[in-house]
C-alpha cells in the first residue's frame, strides 16, 4: 500500500508540473498573405512543441470567414493576427508578424499579461 501511495503522490506531482492549456490561440489569416507563409514556415512546425503552444494551442481562422462564435474586442484587419482566446473571447491581440525575434517575447508578454502563463527560465547560450 505504502508503495501505491508513493506512486500516486509521484503522479500526481508530474500532472501538477505539466501546463494547462487555459487559453487558445487563434491566427487569423488569409490566402496569398506573405508574412502568414513566413510565420508557418519559420513558427509554425515548432510552435506545438513549446511552453507556449502547449498552455495556448494553436488554432486557425480564415479572415474572410470569422466564425460568428468568436468574440473579438475589434475588427480583425491585418493577417497575421494572433488572437489570444478564452472562452471564445478574444483577451488579447498579437498583430502582424515581422520575425520570430518580434514573435516570441511579445506572445510570451501577452500570455503572462492575460493568463496564468509563468515562462520557462531562460538559458543562455
Amino acid at each position: 500500500m505504502f508503495k501505491l501511495n508513493n506512486l500516486f503522490a509521484s503522479a500526481l506531482s508530474i500532472c501538477l508540473a505539466l501546463p494547462v492549456a487555459a487559453a487558445d490561440l487563434v491566427m487569423v489569416e488569409q490566402t496569398g498573405c506573405s508574412w502568414c507563409e513566413k510565420w508557418n514556415k519559420e513558427i509554425g512546425p515548432i510552435y506545438p512543441k513549446t511552453s507556449e503552444g502547449k498552455f495556448a494551442p494553436l488554432s486557425r481562422v480564415d479572415l474572410r470567414n470569422m466564425p460568428s462564435a468568436l468574440k473579438v474586442a475589434r475588427r480583425v484587419t491585418f493577417t497575421p493576427t494572433f488572437l489570444l482566446v478564452e472562452d471564445g473571447q478574444e483577451i488579447g491581440r498579437l498583430e502582424g508578424y515581422p520575425g520570430e525575434d518580434f514573435f516570441w517575447p511579445v506572445l510570451e508578454q501577452l500570455l503572462i499579461k492575460h493568463t496564468d502563463y509563468i515562462a520557462p527560465p531562460k538559458i543562455n547560450g
